[in-house]
Parts: structure tokens; sequence; C-alpha cells
């Protein structure tokens, strides 16, 4: 069986981490490079860095801040935000990410995920989607959170699979920031559906959140950003908890 990954999620905008609920709410939770080695020694498995902004502005993602943040860690690294063509994303890789994230882009231009696919290699490739649930259908949301593309999400993860994603980042912006926990059956949906790695994005907010995601689906990871910035649930304490409860971690 895979071991489970557990991933910190750095969301960053003018150059510092920031944190919010449901994408509102912004708030400032530190140095993203502190927090990196901070998360390499506490035993995190990988990293995500998210210029929340990129997108919205229309600019490309923060590319020495990825290559400082690069320089000090030595797990896989993943960064989003604003990259919208293959030489982008292939700028990205060179600064140092192992993998790229793409969301508004993507849905945008369809064909961007085969051409990065096709040029970088899929396992170079994370999909990201956020989603949200409306009159009973969860829809796909761009620009940050900010346009609802109309997309069935299920949908639209299968179409990125097709089209080449070697993995999906799946947020559910309805639990984003709660701390009530992740959003259960849009994650056993959709990773009961793909054959790709699915990691679990949006309302962790405990230990036991954890052990429902990855005991009640099949996503193989779970992301999560302020408990772990604010120091409230720490790695190490995690990983223990889990290993107890049976679920493989690495």
């Amino acid at each position: 069986m895979l071991k489970k990954r557990i991933i910190p999620c750095l969301d960053i905008q003018n150059g510092r981490t920031v944190k919010g609920i449901n994408f509102l709410g912004i708030r400032d939770a530190g140095d993203p490079v502190e927090l990196a080695k901070r998360y390499v020694d506490e035993g995190a498995d990988e990293l995500v860095f998210l210029d929340i902004t990129a997108s919205v502005e229309q600019r490309q993602t923060l590319l020495e801040l990825v290559a400082k943040v690069a320089r000090e860690i030595n797990i896989p690294f993943t960064v989003g935000g604003g990259i919208n063509s293959a030489e982008m994303a292939k700028q990205v890789l060179e600064a140092g990410a192992d993998k790229v994230s793409i969301n508004s882009a993507a849905i945008k231009k369809p064909g961007l995920i085969e051409s990065i696919a096709a040029e970088l290699g899929r396992q170079s490739l994370l999909v990201a989607v956020d989603a949200k649930c409306i009159n009973g259908q969860w829809r796909v949301f761009i620009q940050g959170g900010r346009v609802d593309t109309g997309l069935d999400v299920l949908d639209w993860c299968r179409e990125a699979e097709l089209r080449g994603a070697g993995e999906i980042l799946l947020t559910s912006m309805d639990e984003d920031g709660t701390r009530k926990g992740f959003a259960l059956e849009l994650s056993r949906q959709v990773s009961g559906a793909l054959s790709i790695p699915i990691i679990a994005s949006g309302g962790a907010g405990s230990m036991e959140h954890f052990y429902e995601i990855f005991s009640q689906t099949r996503v193989t990871g779970a992301l999560a950003a302020s408990i772990f910035h604010f120091a409230e649930v720490s790695l190490p304490a995690l990983k223990s908890y889990l290993k107890k409860q049976s679920i493989p971690v690495r």
C-alpha cells in the first residue's frame, strides 16, 4: 500500500506566507523560507507553494522566492500561481521546484495540460481544482475562488487526468480554513473515480481529520496550512498518531 503523504501548504502573497478562511480574510503566517526549513526538519513529506494572487494580478510566480526556498529544502516541492505556458512551467522547475501546479490556466486552455505533460512529463504536473458546492453540485472555481466556471468537479478531474495530469490537488472552498474537517464525500468521489494520486485540501483542524480522510477515502495525500503554521498540530505528533491508527505514513 502506498504510504500517505502529509503536505504543508504555503500560500504566498507579497512574498509572505498567508492564510484565510473560505479564501477570504487573509492574515500573515510568517516567512516562507523559514517555514519551509521548519517543515523539512519536522518531517514533512512534500511542500506546496501557491502564489495565490498571481493569476488575478496576471503576473508570473515569484521565481526568486522559489529559488530561495528550493535551496533550503530537500523534499519534493510543488509551485503554482500564474503558470500559463509550458515555458513558464519549465522556468519554475529550473528555479528549483519538482512539480508545477496549474489551476485557472488549465480551465482557460485545457491543452496546456497536454503541452506541459508532453514537454516536462506528467510526473511534474499537478492540476489544482478549487471546488464549491452550489445547489448540491460540486463546481469548479478559478481566479483564486472568485469565478464559477459552471464545470462539474468530477467531470473536470477526469478530463484533467485524460489530458495528462499526474496528480490532482482537490481543495474544498467550503471547508477551507474552517478546521471542521476535510470534505469527505467530495474526496471519496474523486479519489474513487481517478487512477492518479489525489491530495485532499481544505478543512484540517485536528489529527483526527487526517485519520478520517485517509481511512474513509482513497486520497494519497492530505494538505494543510494554518494548523501547521501556527503550531497547533506538529508533524511528528501527527505521524505518530496516524501510525498508531494503522495508517501507513512515511
